[in-house]
């Protein structure tokens, strides 16, 4: 599972260096290739595995659905495979422009995948969250988190 929080640099080519723990994690699913897609104000990326679940669910939504629709035309059409590569992932530049990535960026463990984001994007993202999660508690607890 992907855990944890990590600054690091992207360099002028899109190449971003993936955290050690986060190589590990690719290590034991047997996978040297990320699946990189857009999301809101960030990327999400996963290992091929867990995209092809994704890929499955979506399958079983409606094609005449309007949230589907959008779901398609935001999220799966913009996913690229991207190999690792020296412990390195090419992060592809509509991707970056997408998520507005600049030089320094964020990596979000998120269990299943991680999160991509603009060192600036994600503190005011962080900032949200942090504000919203005492309210947000109460639900998880009464999930049994």
């Amino acid at each position: 599972m992907f855990r944890g929080r990590s600054r690091h640099t992207l360099d002028a080519k899109g190449r971003l260096a993936i955290p050690a723990r986060f190589r590990e994690v690719l290590d034991k699913a047997e996978d040297d290739c990320l699946v990189i897609t857009s999301h809101k104000n960030c990327l999400w990326a996963y290992t091929r595995k867990d995209w092809q679940i994704v890929e499955q669910k979506a399958l079983q939504l409606s094609e005449h659905d309007l949230a589907a629709i959008a779901y398609f035309d935001f999220f799966i059409s913009g996913a690229q495979e991207c190999p690792l590569k020296n412990g390195r992932v090419t992060i592809p530049l509509e991707l970056r422009e997408e998520a507005k990535l600049q030089r320094e960026v964020v990596l979000v463990g998120q269990l299943k995948k991680f999160t991509i984001w603009d060192k600036d994007r994600w503190q005011e993202a962080f900032a949200r969250a942090k504000e919203e999660f005492p309210k947000a508690s109460q639900s998880l607890a009464a999930m049994g988190l």
